[in-house]
């Protein structure tokens, strides 16, 4: 990170930087500098290898739709949407959902790219088809 935040914490960790990533319209994931494996929840370890050298790089964004459910609401309630598993082109696969197709439209297989967008003023990871 360029220059310290006045926000940021004296020791920030993976969380932190992953979310001030976001809120700066970046999508960061780690990268194991022992094993090559990339992850993706922000971790202190490698869920690989168990190394420490972990370090944030930016995701090509571009994945794949691995498995999808659609959440049924009342229209009232915002009406349904989908809950998918996203396979990064890095290797992680992630939680989230595919924005601007109907929800049980989206399919497993489907290609997709990462997109920040903003829900309740916070920075919120969605996927919109590619």
């Amino acid at each position: 990170m360029a220059g310290k935040d006045a926000s940021q914490p004296e020791n920030p960790g993976p969380d932190w930087i992953h979310r001030q990533a976001l809120s700066e319209g970046r999508f960061l994931i780690q990268k194991c500098a022992s094993c090559g494996a990339c992850i993706h929840y922000p971790r202190l370890l490698c869920t690989h290898c168990g190394s420490e050298r972990l370090e944030a790089i930016e995701a090509s964004g571009s994945g794949t739709v691995y498995s999808t459910s659609v959440i049924r609401r009342r229209p009232e309630r915002g009406g349904d949407y989908n809950i998918a598993l996203i396979d990064l082109d890095e290797g992680p696969r992630l939680m989230s959902r595919v924005e601007g197709v109907e929800p049980d439209q989206v399919t497993i297989g489907m290609k997709v790219r990462a997109r920040i967008a903003t829900v309740d003023d916070a920075p919120l990871l969605v996927f919109d088809t590619a």
